[in-house]
């Protein structure tokens, strides 16, 4: 497996991150993640933005996984509530779980008054440059406002790992379209074409990460209410997608980014050009990956395609080992 370090260069001894997301059962397990790995990551702050869940939902949860490990110091902003130009396409099926009340607890800290759009340009516009990396977990529809507004911002980001995307896999929506792109098209395309350097980690990497019995077996037999929660998270992550996705439902998604951020020699991928379609009522939000350069267009995303799912698994259960 070829495997390519980060866009920034050699690593610093904690990198600074602000995370993009919907929380939802595999986001919460992503920010769990992130806050296991304190001593090589900096969670300067989660920016909540509609998609698996509306914004109420997905700021709330935010909070509330803060609360379940003893972080309630990490700001929450509720970013955008609905995609730039069309209406919100949710996954509540899948992530609308009743049983997770008995998993996360109820939020120690209220949400921050600023919007999160805000948030990002204010931190960013102060960061000195090429330091903070910004993880999307979700609809890329906070991160392009941002931009929009900001533009001189590619300044200041490190890097923007994007889980979202396919190349070599069908789509989870449609069966083009990987959820997170298909619900902001717009929004990706503004942030594909920002020059911001960007890493994207698609359902190429994430399709191989099975969340097998024995590696949700080992997340339950943790000796920490986190590491018992994650195992309830999974389970009902695959549970819920079983009867559309069949063994697929126990891939892992988001929390790949932060496994990408911790090992980055654990995936493989090269830099390639990726257009998102807009305009096809078959294909929107497809991602188009020019993995041959038959375009002749620059390559604008460093598209992983494989991962060592056994090297992520112990990975993720080592460090979810360290939370309480």
């Amino acid at each position: 497996m070829a495997s390519i370090s980060s866009w920034g260069g050699a690593e610093p001894m904690q990198r600074q991150i602000i995370i993009d997301t919907d929380p939802g059962l595999d986001d919460a397990v992503a920010i769990l993640f992130a806050l296991a790995a304190s001593e090589e990551l900096e969670l300067l702050g989660l920016v909540a933005v509609a998609g698996n869940l509306p914004l109420a939902q997905t700021e709330r949860n935010a909070r509330r996984v803060c609360a379940l490990a003893g972080r309630p110091e990490i700001p929450v902003y509720a970013g955008c509530a609905r995609p730039l130009m069309h209406a919100l396409v949710t996954a509540e099926r899948i992530h609308n779980d009743p049983r997770l009340d008995a998993v996360l607890p109820e939020p120690e800290i209220p949400l921050q008054t600023q919007h999160g759009v805000d948030f990002l340009i204010d931190i960013l516009r102060s960061a000195e440059p090429h330091t903070i990396t910004v993880c999307a977990l979700g609809p890329l529809t906070n991160i392009a406002m941002a931009l929009v507004k900001a533009p001189t911002l590619i300044e200041k980001l490190r890097e923007l790992v994007i889980m979202g995307g396919a190349g070599f896999e069908l789509g989870n929506v449609t069966p083009a379209a990987e959820f997170n792109i298909h619900v902001d098209p717009h929004a990706a395309v503004i942030v594909v074409d920002s020059g911001v350097p960007i890493t994207m980690i698609p359902l190429d990497v994430t399709h191989r990460l099975v969340t097998t019995e024995p590696r949700l077996a080992a997340l339950r037999a943790l000796p920490n209410r986190c590491g018992t929660a994650v195992a309830a998270l999974l389970a009902a992550f695959e549970r819920n997608r079983r009867a559309k996705f069949g063994s697929r439902a126990k891939a892992l998604h988001d929390p790949a980014v932060i496994g990408y951020l911790l090992r980055p020699d654990l995936y493989g991928g090269r830099e390639v050009n990726v257009a998102i379609e807009t305009k096809s009522p078959l294909t929107i939000g497809m991602t188009v990956v020019d993995w041959w350069g038959v375009t002749g267009r620059k390559p604008n995303v460093r598209f992983m395609n494989t991962v060592d799912a056994d090297g992520f698994y112990d990975l993720l259960t080592e460090r979810l080992a360290r939370l309480p």
